[in-house]
Formats: C-alpha cells, structure tokens, sequence
C-alpha cells in the first residue's frame, strides 16, 4: 500500500510504523519522567502521563501492560505503589492483587497466574 506525492511514492506501512515507534519512544520517556518526578511534583506526573495517553491515543497505540497498571481505571491518574496507591495480595477464590487508588479511592482487581488444573 503507498500513496503518490509530489512525484515521489511513499509506503504508507513505513511511515506508520515510524511514527508508532517515535510515539512509544515518547511514551517510555514520559513515564520514566513521572516515576521520577512523583515525590517532588505529583501533579507534574499526572501531566506527564496525560500526556502519554494522548499520544498513544493519537496514534491508535495501545500502551504496554506495565504502563496500563500505573494508570488508575476510574479517574485516570498516575498511581505508582506505594506512593498514591495501596496493594494487596488476595488468596480467595482465585488468587488476585488489588490496587486501592487513593486519589478516588475505587479498587482494581488484577488475577495472578494460577497453576493448570490437570
């Protein structure tokens, strides 16, 4: 697939995969800014990781899972363990790990792996 322009021919798939890889590149850095800066300037950190998610959304990115689980679900904020957030290990039903946010206070529940049945 390539489009025609100004005389010369552009793979489209190139470009696209450039662009993505500059994003996340952008992305990787953002969040490493806002671990950092989280202590001194929280909300430098939120606006870091908005940011972020607005470059991944621009794109039609879709942000590595480690960088999914330092977001909170409901409100959208950056929550790093320990720091604005509390986690717990759960062993009933199937064993899970609950994130409390505690900038809206809501629970995320993420499953362990649990061993195959047999």
């Amino acid at each position: 697939m390539s489009i025609k322009t100004y005389g010369k021919r552009v793979n489209v798939l190139t470009e696209m995969n450039a662009t993505r890889r500059i994003a996340l590149q952008r992305i990787h850095i953002l969040f490493r800014l806002a671990k950092e800066t989280i202590h001194e300037d929280p909300q430098l950190a939120q606006r870091y990781v908005k940011v972020a998610r607005k470059i991944a959304m621009a794109t039609k990115l879709r942000l590595p899972k480690e960088y999914r689980q330092l977001i909170c679900k409901h409100c959208k904020s950056f929550i790093l363990p320990g720091v604005n957030c509390r986690v717990r290990i759960q062993q009933r039903r199937e064993p899970h790990m609950v994130v409390t946010c505690f900038n809206c206070g809501k629970h995320s529940r993420i499953p362990l792996k649990s061993r195959k049945k047999k």
